[in-house]
C-alpha cells in the first residue's frame, strides 16, 4: 500500500483473553422468560392483570398500564452439572450450559428495531457511527493478512443495514466484509468473482503489478477512500489463492457436516453459517458475526402475535449453534473464542394487546457469552419477579461492549479516534468493565 498501513501486527493495550469473537445475532429478540430466565411467578400468576410500566406506553403516556402475565410457552428445567434453569425451547444448547456465562440483567437503549439493533452495533441509536467489529479491527488488526478481518455472515439491510457493519468515520480499510446477505440461501453466501477461470496466473500478476503501479501513482497521503480501494485490489489478490478454500465446507467431515445439522431442512442453512464461522476463526478472522433474521420490517424473532413461532426459529438455530460450542471445544479454539449470542433486546412477561405474543424489552433481558476468559457455567444478574427489569447486576450494553474489548486486550476508553474536534469511543462516555464475569 502507499501509504505503509498495514492491518497486521498491531499491539492490544493489555494481555488479552480472546484473539477473536464469534458473535450469533438473534435479530428480533428472543423471549428471555421463555428461554433462559426462569420465573416461576409467570406460570402462578398466568393471565392475571397487573399495572406495568411498559416502555412503549410510558414513552407515549408517561404512564404504566394493567396488562395480562403470560406464562412460557415452554417448560423449564434445570441442566448440566450447575443446574442451569433453561426452557424446552433450545435443548441442544441446554446441554452445553456448564459452558456458558449468562447474563441476565442486560438493559440497553431503543424500543424500537431500528434504534436498538443500531445501538447493540454501533453504541449509538441514530447517529452514524463505526460498528463494534470495525472498532475491533481498527484496535488489533487481523491475524491473517489473507483474509478480511471482520466479517459478517447473510447480514441484513434493514434495522441499520450496512451501517451494522459499517467504517462510519473510521478509515474505510476497517468496514465489514458481507458475506451473502439475509433471505439469501447460506450455500450462496461467497465473495463474487473471487476466483478468475480466464486468466492464467501469470496473466493476472501481470494485471496486479499495473494496478499496483497506477494506484501508487495516484495515492496521496492521508485519503483513507483511496487507501482502502488500494488495500482492496491487494486484499482480493491475496485472496484469490486463501479465501476459497476458507469458505469451501466440502472439505469439512460428514460427522463435522452432520454437527452442524448440514443436510437437514431445518438446520442446513443457519449450520452452514456456523460451520463458516468456525472455519474463518481458526483462519485468523477477528471478528465474525453469524446473522439469524429477515429483511422485513418484522424480524425473525418479532412474534408480537404468534410466540409459538419462536419455536421454528429454535429449531433453525439451536442444533448449529450447540455444534459449533462443540466444534470449537474440541478444536481447543474456544479457549481463546468468545461466542456472544443474543439480540437488540427481550420480550415482555405479559401479552401484547392481551393476545398471544410478547412486545419488546429492552428494561432487562438476556445474552450468554462462552470461551475466550469469561466464567463458564456461571450466571450473572437478574430481573425482577416476572422478568420484566433488569434489577441485579444490571450490565448495560456499552458495560458489555467495555468487556468484550477488554477481554480482546482493549482498553475501551483508550480505543479513541479523533473525528470533528473531538475523540469518539464505542461506549461514547460511557462503559464500566463487568468483573464478575471475568474468569
Amino acid at each position: 500500500m502507499a501509504s505503509g498501513q498495514t492491518l497486521i501486527g498491531r499491539q492490544p493495550h493489555h494481555a488479552p483473553k480472546a484473539k477473536r469473537i464469534i458473535f450469533l445475532f438473534m435479530q428480533g429478540g428472543v423471549s428471555h422468560v421463555d428461554s433462559f430466565d426462569y420465573k416461576a411467578r409467570l406460570f402462578k400468576d398466568d393471565q392475571k392483570i397487573i399495572d406495568v410500566a411498559d416502555a412503549r406506553t410510558v414513552a407515549k403516556t408517561g404512564k404504566g398500564a394493567p396488562q395480562r402475565l403470560m406464562k412460557p410457552l415452554w417448560n423449564f428445567s434445570q441442566h448440566g452439572q450447575t443446574g442451569r434453569w433453561a426452557s424446552d425451547l433450545f435443548p441442544n444448547i441446554n446441554q452445553h450450559v456448564d459452558d456458558l456465562c449468562f447474563l441476565h440483567g442486560m438493559h440497553t437503549e431503543g424500543v424500537a428495531h431500528g434504534p436498538a439493533t443500531l445501538f447493540l452495533h454501533t453504541g449509538t441509536t441514530s447517529f452514524i457511527r463505526p460498528s463494534m467489529g470495525s472498532w475491533v479491527l481498527q484496535g488489533l488488526g487481523t491475524e491473517n493478512e489473507n483474509l478480511p478481518g471482520f466479517v459478517t455472515i447473510s447480514p441484513s439491510l434493514g434495522n441499520g443495514g450496512p451501517r451494522n457493519y459499517g467504517n462510519a468515520f473510521l478509515p474505510a480499510i476497517y468496514q465489514g466484509t458481507p458475506l451473502g446477505r439475509s433471505g439469501q440461501p447460506a450455500k450462496e453466501s461467497s465473495i463474487k468473482n473471487l476466483v478468475n477461470t480466464l486468466w492464467k496466473p501469470e496473466q493476472q500478476k501481470q494485471q496486479i503489478d499495473l494496478l499496483r503501479s497506477l494506484n501508487a501513482a495516484q495515492a496521496r497521503p492521508g485519503d483513507s477512500e483511496i487507501e482502502a480501494v488500494i488495500e482492496s485490489y491487494e486484499l482480493a489478490w491475496r485472496m484469490q489463492s486463501k479465501a476459497p478454500d476458507a469458505l469451501d465446507l466440502s472439505l469439512e467431515s460428514e460427522a463435522t457436516q452432520k454437527l452442524y445439522g448440514i443436510g437437514e431442512k431445518v438446520t442446513d442453512n443457519f449450520g452452514r453459517q456456523c460451520l463458516m464461522a468456525r472455519r474463518l476463526a481458526e483462519q485468523g478472522v477477528r471478528y465474525i458475526q453469524v446473522n439469524y433474521g429477515d429483511n422485513s420490517n418484522n424480524p425473525a424473532w418479532d412474534q408480537h402475535s404468534n410466540l409459538p413461532k419462536h419455536g421454528d426459529h429454535a429449531a433453525a438455530v439451536d442444533r448449529p449453534i450447540a455444534g459449533l460450542l462443540a466444534d470449537l471445544k474440541q478444536r481447543g479454539l474456544l479457549e481463546d473464542t468468545i461466542v456472544w449470542w443474543g439480540g437488540e433486546f427481550g420480550r415482555t412477561p405479559y401479552a401484547e394487546k392481551n393476545g398471544t405474543g410478547r412486545d419488546h424489552n429492552p428494561n432487562g433481558f438476556t445474552v450468554w457469552l462462552a470461551g475466550g476468559g469469561v466464567k463458564a457455567g456461571f450466571a450473572h444478574g437478574a430481573t425482577d419477579e416476572i422478568g420484566h427489569m433488569a434489577v441485579e447486576g444490571k450490565v448495560h450494553m456499552h458495560d458489555l461492549h467495555a468487556t468484550l474489548l477488554h477481554l480482546m486486550g482493549l482498553d475501551h476508553e483508550r480505543l479513541t479516534f479523533k473525528h470533528a474536534g473531538r475523540d469518539f469511543r464505542l461506549t461514547d462516555v460511557h462503559g464500566h468493565i463487568v468483573k464478575e464475569i471475568l474468569a
